[in-house]
């Protein structure tokens, strides 16, 4: 294995790590298998979840950056299926992962209930939570508005609180005890786990050190190469110090190799970090895609801006006269670097995409204009819109423009505020 590796590498290392540079699905067809998008969820171990709905839901996005266009009913089946192979939990953040791999997390669902018990940190009192519970046993799986329903009609004794069901249901999922059954729309809907899990995976326990060395594992096979904040982050562990045993367990073991990667550096002395021993160093990668801002390849902005040196903020918070980017902007890659960023929102009544800014980053090839032409025909056609537009806004604009051939309208739109919704 290597001992060393240039920043060149190390990000070709992350690409393919990650899946890019693999055969796309071929064109118009669009039909890329429930087999392939469940090995692209696999290796990256999550995938993660945001209700922001500007261009595509968050979830979808990945997917189509690995294999190119497909039908996201396809996705919904794999996803969302009576006894799914995949199930919703707190990874990085909400997310789907393996049904499983739900054992695992077991270590967060204690320390959810510790917190409860110790400060009430959900907000709600335990015969809320105890009602709830009892309304899945007897009912079944419910959106939270059905138990409001439910509570709106019943009895009102001295304690109920018809307002705290959601928060009982977010404690006892985020407690283990209740599972994603679904969604209607976007709305969840939830269930007692033993309705809507295997029972061997509700009946699994795995000790704390075990889990994370098993996290951590999957953590720097999806990355490639990692530092101990890489590792740690994938799965927001927040621990370092239990991250870094299972580092030297996984090193004992041959899974990991302590590697020096050009570059990265804190001060002047370089960073720790370890090659997977599966990791290829392919001589290139040829990719050409969006990604979403909640991607692994950029979800963890310290390593992007050592991977890319791609200083990356969304802008979704920041009121629209001081956006510097854009509502929106989702990363723009092509070859194994980021060549910009993109502004995208899909307006459906209209059929029409519309670029609403778009900016270049100093490194760009020489042709990205007429690859992003391709990349944003690609990205329309796959949401089912019709034509594309851009805005005057942003320093790539007009060459993008010019090579889409594409109308143009207002260089700064007020965008509508979506106050983004919780995840989930």
């Amino acid at each position: 294995m290597r001992e060393t590796l240039s920043r060149a590498e190390a990000r070709r290392v992350a690409l393919r790590a990650q899946g890019f540079g693999e055969t796309p699905v071929p064109q118009p067809s669009g039909s890329a298998t429930t087999r392939r998008l469940s090995r692209e969820i696999r290796r990256m171990a999550t995938l993660q979840i945001d209700s922001v709905n500007v261009f595509a839901r968050s979830h979808y996005m990945p997917l189509f950056s690995r294999v190119g266009a497909y039908d996201t009913a396809s996705l919904d089946r794999l996803l969302f299926a009576r006894r799914a192979p995949y199930t919703e939990y707190w990874a990085h953040q909400a997310a789907f992962v393996a049904a499983e791999d739900r054992p695992v997390f077991g270590f967060r669902m204690q320390a959810n209930r510790e917190r409860q018990e110790r400060s009430n940190y959900f907000g709600v009192d335990d015969r809320t939570v105890e009602w709830v519970r009892s309304e899945l046993a007897a009912r079944g799986p419910l959106r939270p508005a059905e138990i409001e329903d439910d509570a709106v009609r019943a009895p009102r004794g001295p304690w109920w609180d018809w307002s705290g069901v959601k928060s009982a249901l977010e404690y006892l999922w985020f407690a283990g005890e209740v599972a994603i059954a679904g969604r209607r729309g976007f709305e969840r809907v939830y269930g007692l786990a033993e309705h809507v899990l295997p029972a061997e995976v509700v009946g699994r326990s795995v000790p704390r050190g075990d889990a994370i060395r098993e996290l951590v594992a999957r953590a720097a096979r999806a990355y490639g190469v990692a530092t101990l904040a890489d590792l740690d982050d994938y799965w927001r562990i927040r621990d370092q110090r239990a991250v870094r045993v299972a580092v030297h367990d996984l090193e004992d073991a041959g899974v990991l190799q302590p590697v020096r990667v050009e570059g990265w550096t804190r001060g002047e002395r370089p960073l720790a970090a370890w090659l997977h021993r599966d990791a290829a160093v392919p001589r290139r990668i040829d990719a050409a895609t969006v990604l979403t801002p909640f991607d692994p390849m950029v979800w963890f902005r310290d390593r992007a801006e050592r991977l890319f040196d791609f200083s990356y903020r969304i802008e979704i918070y920041t009121p629209a006269a001081k956006r510097r980017f854009g509502y929106y902007s989702l990363p723009i890659l092509l070859g194994d670097g980021i060549a910009g960023r993109i502004d995208l929102k899909a307006d459906r009544a209209a059929a029409t995409l519309r670029v609403q800014s778009a900016w270049w980053e100093p490194s760009r090839p020489a042709d990205a204009a007429a690859s992003v032409a391709e990349v944003l025909g690609a990205a329309a056609a796959w949401q089912g819109l019709e034509s594309i537009t851009v805005a005057r806004w942003g320093d790539a604009a007009d060459e993008i423009a010019g090579a889409l051939g594409a109308e143009r309208h207002e260089s700064r739109p007020e965008p509508v505020e979506l106050a983004p919704e919780e995840p989930g």
